[in-house]
């Protein structure tokens, strides 16, 4: 009896542990789903944009992470956050699916 229930509570750990894991990958898909579905968009700054409104707060969201890197990312190196944001924005364009709607600077939507 004492082994089952400590096997059921290794298995509780290891999938509590593997949650988190899971759903990165999960959320990143989900991600790029909406960006090929033209529902999210990039902007030129490197932060997201919700095209579809009911998105908006995981938009909110996901800006916010991407917020604390660049700031660290801007500190670390001395430069402005719009320029880490640039950077940032360069690489989001060469990873995001085919469908992908960006903002650039003037205001116009290019799809990749």
């Amino acid at each position: 009896m004492t082994r089952r229930w400590f096997s059921l509570l290794s298995l509780l750990m290891a999938a509590t542990l593997a949650l988190p894991l899971l759903a990165g990958p999960a959320a990143a898909q989900s991600l790029d789903d909406l960006r090929a579905a033209g529902k999210i968009g990039e902007r030129y700054d490197g932060f997201a944009v919700a095209r579809d409104s009911n998105l908006k707060d995981m938009v909110v969201e996901i800006n916010a992470k991407r917020r604390e890197i660049y700031e660290k990312e801007a500190a670390k190196l001395g430069v402005s956050l719009g320029e880490v944001g640039k950077v940032y924005a360069a690489k989001i364009v060469k990873q995001v699916p085919d469908g992908t709607w960006f903002l650039t600077a003037d205001g116009d939507w290019l799809q990749k």
